[in-house]
């Protein structure tokens, strides 16, 4: 399978400030990525002037198979297929933490950065935490 991004970026809405400071430091490096929040005016719903809480409030209000959320589902997983590595920004929800396990289960490299709130055995599936964004700037600098 061809890759089409380097790395796919998982997190979640509710932690979007960091998520888009990490997408800086991959575009600063010119590396490819896929991230969820770069599509976020074509979701389907919400606004600009939400907040991510209030988005992902209305998001949560969804049905499972909601046309959104189905749309959502197979974007972001054909980006995950798409991708050699898989970054998970901390802290993360369910969906993030579920889409690292089918990284690591395609066989790609996953890494992590942020404060993780407990060990967990299955953490280690990352190569790598980062524990601040200059480890992971200075990792992206000798990437290429």
């Amino acid at each position: 399978m061809n890759n089409k991004y380097e790395f796919f970026i998982a997190g979640r809405t509710r932690n979007k400030e960091n998520i888009l400071r990490i997408c800086d430091l991959f575009d600063k490096y010119n590396i490819s990525y896929y991230c969820f929040l770069k599509s976020e005016d074509d979701w389907g719903f919400g606004n600009k002037n939400q907040t991510p809480e209030e988005k992902q409030q209305e998001f949560e209000s969804l049905g499972l198979k909601d046309e959104v959320v189905l749309k959502l589902f197979n974007t972001d997983l054909e980006g995950e297929k798409s991708s050699k590595n898989l970054l998970l920004v901390l802290p993360a929800g369910k969906a993030a933490h579920i889409e690292a396990g089918i990284a690591y289960g395609l066989g790609k490299k996953c890494y992590a950065i942020g404060e993780y709130e407990v060990t967990d055995t299955l953490y280690n599936i990352f190569e790598k935490i980062f524990s601040n964004e200059n480890e992971l700037e200075k990792f992206l600098s000798m990437y290429n």
